[in-house]
């Protein structure tokens, strides 16, 4: 039998296709000259890559019978390939597990918090017992842990881990405001659908105008939250016309606006329809500022969202904590809530340095937050006379009296009508006392930590006092509405009425002769003050609230409000 020559062709389909062959054939051996040709201009210096390879197929492969198969070299090369690919997936792996030796734990993060799980800090957020966290992972179980400062969260305890411009005293400072807002940039970058919270009763405090350095163009859903807080009798048709008057004059478009309660799931039927309708494929981000009630408001939409979808069913089960302390969220947590794809965030609260909370003590964080439903505490003249008996003589009106809230506020009376009404609607833990202004420095020294909570407890050695003074002007035209809302930031509002409705028709001389009340706040230094128009609560609210006609350009471009 003739020996069987081997040609090229047998050789050719395993070849790269960038090599040109010539074929030189040989009754012996076959000979294959393989030269390197690159289709791009060569660069200089560049040596010419020339391969000979020289085969015996009668040595090597054997011939005739014993010569290899297109089928077995394929097979063979296969082999090899799948083998280097399964050492470099071993060596990728090895390498992003291992950092100097340890393995990574900052993979998965906690649950109810969004920290890195960590196994070498008791006292940051994200720490977990070595045990435990070996135990889980070893049954693939680390993203159903909660970090050690989330159970004492739970439990009550205030674990503060947010420092810096708008970071809070007191407590581990595991991550400044600073770098929470950097993890919320990229959202700029992202299509997404927006969800920013607002909490009613700190409106403006926590409003978040300049939301859209955050957000970029991504379409926002504004959400007002512990709208069950209001006074009993408020006319929400009211409320949410002035919150869309608000939202216009901020120059935030939005789509639509929302009036919910987290705790009673008041509204949040709506905001699932609008966020299933507007959706469209993208991320939710659930935005706002600390201790607006993100968590709490991620909790109530996956109830709801739970009757009909067992994906949202199963994220419940771990579900981000909530609790008083202003930055209990340090990290983004993603939520599996929705059947035909699709996340929620529940991001870190943006920590504004001008409220209340940033300048007081962990301790006193829960005297500033409303637990029940909010009644106004008004002072007229009869109430200050009443608790001034021997004064009388002196004063006919508020004027030269001073307000306390708390040792938080201080409000100077310098000028208003007889009959003027200031009423306070705020947490029923921040105390208010009313003395004369001549005695008001006095008082205060003599007070602070006692009487006047927050601040107490070792805070009152450090605190500074009420530094900021702003004097306000307030005029009015029409007795028969407040002229106006103060709202301090981060605590609550006071509405400002020239009349009280408690008294009848007043001398309209002496209306012409003031049409200004003077007063002069005084709060902790960076706390804001706000001046705006007064917000619609109680049963008088709606009596004497007047709805802004419309053009027909403001009707179609108005954001819609839902109750």
């Amino acid at each position: 039998m003739t020996p069987k020559t081997l040609s090229l062709t047998s050789f050719s389909p395993f070849l790269p296709h960038q090599f040109k062959v010539p074929k030189i054939c040989n009754s012996g051996r076959a000979i294959i000259i393989c030269k390197a040709f690159n289709p791009q201009p060569q660069q200089q210096n560049q040596p010419e890559f020339q391969t000979q390879l020289s085969v015996a197929a009668s040595e090597s492969q054997g011939t005739g019978p014993a010569a290899p198969t297109r089928g077995d070299i394929f097979l063979e090369r296969q082999q090899i390939l799948a083998t280097s690919s399964l050492i470099t997936e071993k060596k990728k792996k090895k390498k992003k597990e291992k950092i100097n030796g340890s393995l990574i734990a900052a993979t998965f993060c906690c649950y109810g918090c969004g920290a890195p799980l960590q196994v070498t800090e008791t006292d940051v957020p994200g720490y977990v017992d070595p045990e435990t966290y070996e135990l889980k992972k070893k049954h693939r179980q680390l993203r159903t842990i909660l970090c050690g400062r989330c159970r004492l969260l739970s439990h009550g305890h205030m674990v503060t881990a947010v420092g810096g411009n708008g970071g809070y005293a007191g407590g581990k400072q595991f991550v400044t405001a600073e770098e929470l807002r950097e993890k919320l940039r990229h959202l700029r970058h992202e299509k997404a659908l927006i969800v920013k919270l607002v909490d009613i009763v700190d409106f403006n405090g926590s409003f978040l105008a300049h939301v859209r350095d955050l957000a970029g163009a991504n379409p926002i859903i504004l959400v007002v939250t512990k709208v069950d807080l209001l006074p009993k009798g408020t006319d929400f048709n009211c409320v949410g016309d002035w919150v869309v008057e608000a939202t216009m004059k901020k120059k935030l478009n939005v789509l639509s606006v929302h009036l919910t309660s987290s705790k009673s799931l008041v509204g949040i039927t709506g905001v699932v329809s609008e966020i299933q309708k507007e959706k469209k494929g993208r991320d939710v981000y659930i935005l706002g500022a600390a201790n607006v009630g993100k968590s709490a408001f991620i909790n109530a939409l996956l109830k709801m969202l739970s009757h009909k979808d067992p994906v949202a069913a199963m994220a419940r089960k771990y579900k981000p904590i909530q609790s008083a302390v202003p930055g209990t969220t340090v990290g983004p947590i993603q939520i599996n809530a929705f059947l035909g794809g699709g996340k929620v965030y529940d991001t870190p609260g943006v920590h504004l340095h001008h409220r209340q909370a940033a300048v007081v003590h962990s301790q006193d964080l829960p005297a500033l937050a409303p637990r029940s439903r909010l009644r106004g505490q008004s002072f007229m003249k009869e109430v200050v006379l009443d608790q001034w008996v021997s004064e009388k003589m002196e004063f006919n009106s508020m004027a030269g009296f001073s307000i306390f809230w708390g040792g938080l506020v201080r409000i100077d009376i310098l000028k208003v009508l007889p009959e003027t009404c200031l009423t306070f609607y705020g947490p029923k833990a921040v105390k208010l006392h009313i003395v004369p202004t001549n005695k008001a420095d006095e008082f205060y020294k003599k007070e602070l930590g006692v009487l006047l909570t927050p601040p107490s407890g070792e805070q009152v050695e450090e605190w500074t006092g009420l530094e900021t003074a702003r004097q306000l002007h307030i005029r009015f035209d029409d007795t028969q509405r407040p002229a106006c809302d103060v709202a301090i930031s981060g605590l609550g509002w006071i509405t400002v009425e020239p009349v009280s409705h408690t008294h009848g028709e007043t001398d309209s001389n002496l209306v012409q002769e003031t049409m200004v009340i003077s007063l002069d706040v005084h709060v902790p230094k960076a706390v804001e003050i706000f001046v705006r128009p007064p917000l619609p609560v109680g049963k008088l609210g709606g009596e004497w609230y007047q709805y802004r006609d419309l053009t027909e350009k403001e009707e179609e471009t108005r954001p819609k409000w839902y109750f």
